[in-house]
């Protein structure tokens, strides 16, 4: 059944939807010329908010009830352009006068409910903003360069923040009620969704959107940034093509995932690559990718697919590469045992608060499978798993950047040794902006025989040797 045909029977509420029975139009008083023109701003200076809310939900219910209900919403432009032609048919029976801001703002709102996700379908198309942030019906925050703001924008209510939640995750097959109140989703283009609602929440239903670009960051942008520079990104090139594992690490909103899709950018064209993720999100440009996601357990607590069960499908897949969007749990003893059995290449990212605590939490995630392995012996799978860790944070002044570079050298009695290759170092702050640069620190890794082998010749003044400090 399409979306229009349920909006219809009443199965999907529109914003607003509260009246059970029709609205009548009244026919205005005659006025004397100059009052005749009624004019309705969003908020209006003249009248209340009701009064512009009632007009709208007024205009919407009319416009539903006579859109086709058989009508494709999939094709946006052509349901826009039959949208547009009755909301002006509309207006003109109502005898409504707006000015051409208003009118559009009008349009905008109503198009949003039928085909967007309702007040903060404006935000995601801003290709600015980063993060939409959603605390219940009045509170609407986004994130811009790294810092947080809120917009005076809101819901009508509760219930139309469900609505709009509905609208996310049905087309994807996932659910969110009081029985599961939270849920990871995906849009249409790839950014990332979490839901989380009451009676977890206490503030009402929440809603935290990652946007990824349109168009994904490029290596030149994440120079140009200053996340890295094109020193360290010639070297990790040279890291995956040679077929070297990565972990990149990093806190929340440090620009893992933007990082990892710029590396996975860099394997060969003709390697089967096989991506595994909570929501898919990850952008790919090559031909022969294969994408997995999880799914979590349906209404009757059945039919649960884990990451690591996928890890461990993706195994018989015949993969050259594999890259899991993020390893959180006890699926990270079968990444080290897929980066150990043949498996070279493989990338995948975690929360850490630095590279030596990155190995700490993946021998923690590793305990969480619930064998009872001697210490030593996972610190030495993870010693032999992983040859780079690339730290990413996020600074005070919202900016993201590479913080530090180490490779994993090996095992020195029951501790894992590493070497920092390049490290951030801060030189000042001016007008609240950190300034540093990813510098080397003169040290060449132990892996450089592997990368010569794949045929790639790194200067040694990457490394920042036999370089003038």
């Amino acid at each position: 059944m399409s979306i229009l045909k349920r909006i219809q029977n009443g199965e999907v509420r529109t914003s607003g939807e509260t009246p059970s029975t029709p609205v009548q139009s009244v026919k205005p008083p005659v006025q004397p010329p100059s009052l005749q023109a009624r004019r309705i701003s969003a908020p209006p200076s003249s009248i209340g908010q009701d009064t512009y809310q009632d007009l709208k939900t007024r205009v919407q219910n009319k416009l539903i009830a006579g859109l086709d209900p058989g009508m494709d919403v999939t094709k946006t432009n052509e349901v826009r352009v039959t949208i547009q032609e009755l909301f002006e048919s509309i207006l003109n029976e109502e005898n409504i006068i707006l000015t051409r801001p208003e009118r559009n703002r009008l349009f905008e709102q109503i198009s949003a409910e039928i085909l967007g996700l309702g007040p903060i379908q404006p935000l995601l198309e801003d290709d600015s903003i980063t993060e939409v942030m959603v605390n219940g019906a009045k509170n609407i925050y986004i994130e811009r360069k790294g810092k947080i703001y809120r917009v005076p924008l809101s819901f009508e209510s509760n219930a139309h923040v469900m609505r709009i939640i509905d609208r996310i995750v049905a087309p994807i097959g996932r659910r969110v009620d009081e029985s599961s109140p939270y849920v990871d989703a995906r849009l249409p283009d790839g950014s990332r969704v979490n839901v989380i609602i009451p009676p977890i929440s206490l503030v009402g239903p929440v809603i935290t959107i990652r946007k990824f670009a349109r168009d994904p960051i490029t290596v030149d942008q994440l120079v140009e940034f200053g996340t890295s520079t094109p020193e360290v990104i010639e070297f990790l090139r040279a890291c995956v093509a040679s077929r070297l594992n990565i972990v990149i690490s990093g806190g929340t909103g440090s620009g893992k995932t933007t990082l990892l899709n710029i590396l996975s950018g860099f394997i060969p064209a003709d390697e089967r690559i096989v991506t595994i993720e909570n929501a898919a999100e990850l952008q790919l440009r090559q031909e022969h990718v294969v994408t997995l996601e999880s799914r979590p357990p349906n209404i009757e607590n059945r039919g649960e697919i884990t990451i690591r069960q996928l890890v461990v499908n993706a195994l018989r897949m015949r993969p050259d590469r594999i890259i899991v969007g993020e390893i959180r749990d006890e699926a990270a003893i079968d990444m080290l045992q897929a980066m150990n059995t043949g498996h070279d290449g493989s990338m995948t990212t975690l929360h850490s608060n630095s590279a030596r605590d990155t190995l700490a939490r993946l021998e923690t995630m590793v305990m969480m499978a619930g064998m009872e392995l001697p210490v030593r012996a996972i610190r030495e799978q993870v010693a032999s798993a992983i040859d780079l860790i690339v730290h990413q944070e996020r600074l005070r002044d919202g900016t993201r950047k590479i913080s530090s570079v180490q490779e994993v050298v090996g095992m020195e009695g029951d501790i894992i040794t590493m070497t920092e290759l390049f490290a951030f170092e801060q030189t000042g702050i001016d007008n609240g902006q950190i300034l540093g640069r990813l510098r080397p620190t003169g040290l060449r890794p132990k892996f450089m025989e592997k990368i010569e082998a794949s045929g790639i010749n790194l200067p040694p003044s990457i490394f920042g040797i036999g370089v003038r400090r």
